[in-house]
C-alpha cells in the first residue's frame, strides 16, 4: 500500500515538473517573439516615414508635432552643424574648401529651399562673367544657377514662381546667385529686379570697351563667318571717325549710359564692379573683393588658382573630388581677330569721355587708356 502511494506521488511530481517546464518555455518563447516583432515594427516605422526637411513648411511646426526620432535627429544635426562652425579650421584643408562645398551642397539639396536670388551677376557680356560665376561657386556658402535664365529680359512674363523654381536649393545661411550678362543693357531689368527686392546685390564685370567689342565680334564671327569685317560694323564713316553706336558690340561698352538707368533703382553701395583685366592677372584679389561685397568669409584665395598659359587665363586647381583642374570652356580665352591699330585708337578716343564719366560715378579708374 505504501509502495503504491509513493509511486503515485512520484508520478504526480513528474507531471507537474513537465507541465511547469513546458509552460515556462512557452512563456519565454512568447515574449521573445513579441520583443522581436516590436523591434522590427519600430525600425520599419522609422524607415518608412521620412522626417520632414528642416527647411520645409512642415519643419516650421514645433518638434512636438514630429515623431520623437525625427526631433532627436534634427537636434543632433543642429548640434553637429554648430560644432562644425565653431571648430578650428585646418589651414591645409581650408585652402581648398571642396569638401565643405559638396557637403553644404548635399545638405542644401536635401533640406534647403528654393529662394529668389540674393545677388545677381548682371553684366557685361564678354567681360568675364562666366569666370566670376565659376570662381565664386566654389565657396561653400554660395549656391548658383549654372545656366543663364534670362528672366528679367526675355522670360519676365513667366512670373517669379517660375523663376524661383529654377534656383538651386539653399540653406538660410547660403547665398542664391544667378548670372545673365544681358541684364545690364536691358532697359527694363533694373525696375524689374528692384520690384523683386530692393536689397538685391548686383555684380558687374567690366572690361576695356574696345577689347570687349573685339571679343564680342570674335565670338559672333566663330558662329557666323559670313558677317562683315569689324571695321565695317564699328563705323558709319571710318574716314570721319563716326562710330556706329547702333551696333550692339559698340553700345554695350558705353557703360555710363546703362549705369545711369540702374542708379535710378539701386544705391551705388548695392553694385560692385569687377575688373575683367585684373580677373586675369589677379583672380584671387578680385574674388576677395567679391566675397567682401557679398558678406562672405574670404575662403577663395590665391591657393585656388593657377595660370593656364595655353588659354591665357587662370584656372582653378584640381579639387580633391576630381582628377582634372577646372578651366573655363573652349570658347573662353579664344584668340581675338587682328584689328588695325588705327581702328583701335579711333575707338579708344570715342570711348574716352564715356569712360571718364563712368570712373567718376563708380569711384574707380580702371585705366583703360
Amino acid at each position: 500500500m505504501a509502495h503504491r502511494l509513493i509511486s503515485s506521488a512520484n508520478t504526480s511530481s513528474a507531471r507537474f515538473a513537465f507541465i511547469f517546464t513546458v509552460s515556462l518555455s512557452c512563456t519565454y518563447l512568447f515574449y521573445s517573439i513579441l520583443f522581436c516583432r516590436s523591434t522590427i515594427m519600430t525600425n520599419q516605422g522609422y524607415d518608412g516615414k521620412r522626417c520632414p526637411p528642416s527647411g520645409s513648411a512642415a519643419a516650421g511646426k514645433k518638434l512636438l508635432g514630429k515623431p520623437e526620432i525625427c526631433a532627436s535627429l534634427e537636434v543632433r544635426s543642429a548640434l553637429l552643424e554648430t560644432a562644425a562652425q565653431k571648430a578650428p579650421r585646418d589651414p591645409v584643408k581650408a585652402a581648398v574648401p571642396t569638401d565643405n562645398k559638396y557637403r553644404n551642397m548635399s545638405v542644401a539639396q536635401k533640406y534647403g529651399n528654393k529662394k529668389l536670388p540674393n545677388a545677381l551677376i548682371v553684366g557685361v557680356k564678354k567681360g568675364g562673367t562666366r569666370a566670376v560665376l565659376e570662381f565664386i561657386r566654389i565657396h561653400p556658402d554660395v549656391r548658383a544657377l549654372g545656366t543663364e535664365p534670362h528672366f528679367f529680359d526675355r522670360n519676365y512674363d513667366r512670373g517669379l514662381d517660375w523663376y524661383r523654381s529654377l534656383m538651386p536649393r539653399t540653406l538660410d545661411s547660403q547665398i542664391t546667385l544667378e548670372k545673365t550678362p544681358s541684364y545690364f543693357v536691358t532697359r527694363e531689368a533694373p525696375r524689374r529686379i528692384s520690384s523683386m527686392s530692393h536689397e538685391t546685390k548686383l555684380i558687374v564685370v567690366v572690361r576695356n570697351p574696345v577689347t570687349r567689342a573685339i571679343s564680342d565680334y570674335t565670338q559672333t564671327l566663330s558662329k557666323k563667318p559670313e558677317i562683315p569685317t569689324f571695321e565695317e560694323l564699328a563705323f558709319k564713316n571710318r574716314s570721319l571717325g563716326i562710330v556706329d553706336t547702333s551696333w550692339n558690340a559698340i553700345r554695350i561698352g558705353m557703360y555710363i549710359l546703362h549705369l545711369e538707368n540702374w542708379l535710378q533703382y539701386f544705391r551705388p553701395s548695392q553694385m560692385h564692379f569687377v575688373s575683367g583685366e585684373r580677373l586675369i592677372t589677379d583672380p584671387a584679389g578680385e574674388m576677395g573683393r567679391v566675397q567682401d561685397f557679398l558678406g562672405l568669409k574670404r575662403i577663395i584665395t590665391d591657393k585656388h588658382f593657377y595660370f593656364n598659359r595655353t588659354k591665357g587665363f587662370p584656372c582653378l586647381k584640381k579639387p580633391e573630388s576630381s582628377s582634372q583642374p577646372r578651366c573655363l570652356g573652349k570658347s573662353k580665352g579664344r584668340t581675338h581677330v587682328q584689328i588695325d591699330q588705327e581702328v583701335i585708337e579711333q575707338l579708344q578716343e570715342f570711348y574716352r569721355p564715356f569712360n571718364i564719366k563712368f570712373f567718376e560715378i563708380v569711384g574707380h579708374d580702371f585705366k583703360w587708356d
